[in-house]
């Protein structure tokens, strides 16, 4: 198999089979084989019923179901689990992209064989967001810019679904996120594992229609914390600078008192310039540390990587002996 295209599902029953005939109707010149994966993410509405009648209707299509709503990590992981393509394409099953860029994600591979991650990107020159309401798409720009500070290259977007994956990416990662969190945990331990990442410009429309699970203080809150796990020194080091100047500002307020002899011995100000300028030192010193804790981590993924790879390969060779035998 070429390529796997995996799309979870809750409850877009009224989504499901325009999103398959559109795909279909996209790689409908594409010479190779492909499947479409279809994942049932424990919806409470007709989804997996339009779904299975759309697996009966074309060969390439299949689904995967679950009762209970796990979240749309555990979705993914499920359709990676049984994809079987050299690529593998991850997409909205509402279709809110572009799905022509399928082909020009296919066609980043063709071009450098050293890509390995190829990231559809509204962001970046050449693509656009079409019906996005304006405060939707400030928060999302502005914590695209947060969360790509704590990545170790320039991305424009880093948490959209609609990306495409040499199978080599996902054997050799250990992914855990059952969240929307999911696509910054690939990515981060991707870039740490030695692969390649680029984005390609598309177009991103807003789906009124489409059902919103985007809760803006867990979100906010929960990629806060991945930015801040990911380069520590972004926390640590920005507080640790800012009570170091407000340290050196009330130094240089106490000397001018000294030298105006009006300096009142009674007034905490020394004891405030030690505090603030201990304080930051020490948060400097937690942030460095903190980097090397989160190298350490990049070393072990790295580690990690080598050791599913080693795995599969075994894997693959026992299954060649069974086979011969």
């Amino acid at each position: 198999m070429e390529l796997s295209i995996v799309s979870p599902m809750y409850n877009e029953e009224g989504n499901i089979e325009s999103t398959v005939r559109e795909i279909r109707r996209v790689l409908a010149d594409y010479d190779k084989s492909w499947e479409l994966i279809l994942v049932n993410d424990g919806s409470t509405d007709d989804t997996l019923t339009v779904a299975q009648r759309l697996t009966e209707q074309y060969e390439n299509v299949s689904v995967y179901s679950y009762p209970v709503n796990r979240g749309r990590g555990y979705a993914l992981r499920t359709g990676f689990a049984h994809a079987r393509g050299r690529f593998l394409v991850t997409i909205e099953s509402d279709l809110s992209w572009n799905a022509e860029a399928i082909l020009d994600m296919l066609k980043k591979f063709e071009e450098d064989r050293a890509i390995d991650i190829v990231l559809a990107s509204p962001y970046m020159p050449g693509g656009r967001t079409e019906n996005m309401p304006w405060k939707r798409l400030a928060i999302s720009k502005l914590g695209n810019k947060i969360l790509g500070l704590a990545m170790p290259q320039k991305f424009y977007m880093v948490t959209q679904m609609f990306r495409a994956y040499r199978r080599e990416v996902l054997d050799a990662l250990e992914l855990e996120a059952d969240s929307k969190e999911i696509h910054l945990e690939i990515l981060s331990k991707a870039l740490a594992a030695g692969f390649r990442a680029v984005e390609i410009p598309a177009v991103l429309k807003w789906r009124a229609s489409s059902v919103s699970t985007f809760r803006f203080r867990a979100t906010s809150i929960s990629r806060l914390l991945f930015s801040f796990y990911e380069k520590p020194a972004l926390l640590f080091a920005f507080i640790g600078v800012c009570l170091g100047l407000i340290g050196f500002i009330i130094g240089v307020y106490i000397l001018l008192l000294w030298q105006q002899h009006t300096l009142n011995p009674v007034r905490p100000l020394m004891t405030l310039l030690l505090l603030f300028l201990l304080g930051g030192i020490q948060l400097a010193a937690f942030g460095f540390i903190g980097t090397q804790i989160a190298a350490l981590k990049k070393e072990m993924i790295k580690i990690q990587r080598e050791n599913r790879l080693m795995e599969k390969f075994v894997r693959g060779q026992q299954k060649d002996a069974n086979f011969r035998s």
